[in-house]
């Protein structure tokens, strides 16, 4: 987890700084942190006041979750998920955790409740893993 909160600190996002470490057999096999796509553009640098502009929800309309930039990362440097470890600073959100599980990724630990960081009701996401048998645990309650 000391790792995806170093990754975290690479964010450029205005908003948030979120971290992830993907592992298999306690090696790392990929890291991501949240932001666009390579070769867009850097938030704090383009919008630094208010940050990108929101989509309907009042997300980002351009970055990445640190865990989908984990995931393509993975995938694009050709690494097998099945049975990999996530760690992340940010609880995941229900359109990650649909990812976490698609990708056969077992468990997932994390710091921070997405919930509470987004104000909603409750985690999604971690409630989705759960459900269908990816242990999802917070580490230290926030």
């Amino acid at each position: 987890m000391k790792l995806a909160t170093d990754l975290a600190l690479r964010s450029h996002c205005v908003k948030a700084h979120v971290g992830a470490v993907l592992t298999q057999d306690t090696r790392i096999i990929s890291i991501g942190y949240n932001g666009p796509p390579a070769g867009t553009h850097n938030c704090d640098e383009e919008w630094p006041e208010a940050g990108c502009p929101r989509d309907s929800k009042g997300s980002c309309s351009l970055a990445l979750h640190a865990e989908e930039n984990a995931i393509l990362y993975a995938v694009k440097s050709g690494a097998r998920l099945e049975g990999a470890t996530l760690y992340t600073t940010l609880s995941p959100c229900i359109a990650c955790a649909r990812l976490i599980f698609s990708a056969g990724i077992k468990q997932v630990y994390f710091d921070k409740s997405y919930a509470k960081y987004k104000g909603i009701a409750s985690d999604e996401g971690v409630d989705f893993l759960n459900k269908f048998g990816v242990p999802t645990i917070q580490l230290l309650e926030d």
